[in-house]
């Protein structure tokens, strides 16, 4: 009985772990899309020509570089999709200690969509 009852423990740090780098990972992706809209309010220029805006990592990256508002935004809305994604490899490690490979390997099949999708929608 004591091994369940520290399980449950450990399960429940770890869900409260899980639960503050969602918060943090909302809030913080939240910070950058308001800096990058108030740099927008500002400046009144999106730091990009027309209705063009920076979709990959690299233009994201160059865009932060030259402080361009719309790559703050867009580096916002980065954050906030890697957020939950972030959750998923904290889960697997999370079942890894606890030693329950079933859902280690069920967590790392999510993940591998996860990626799969990512690339396949990118393309």
């Amino acid at each position: 009985m004591p091994k369940n009852n520290s399980t449950r423990k450990e399960m429940l740090a770890v869900e409260i772990v899980i639960g503050k780098i969602m918060r943090i990972g909302v809030l913080f992706s939240a910070a950058v899309m308001i800096l990058g809209f108030a740099m927008f309010l500002i400046t009144g220029n999106s730091g990009y020509p027309a209705t063009s805006f920076p979709t990959t990592l690299p233009a994201i990256w160059q865009g932060l570089i030259s402080f361009k508002a719309y790559a703050y935004m867009m580096a916002g809305i980065y954050l906030l999709i890697l957020t939950p994604v972030l959750r998923v490899v904290i889960s697997i490690y999370a079942f890894y200690q606890e030693k329950d490979m079933l859902y280690v390997k069920i967590t790392s099949l999510v993940l591998l969509i996860l990626i799969i999708s990512v690339i396949v929608g990118h393309h």
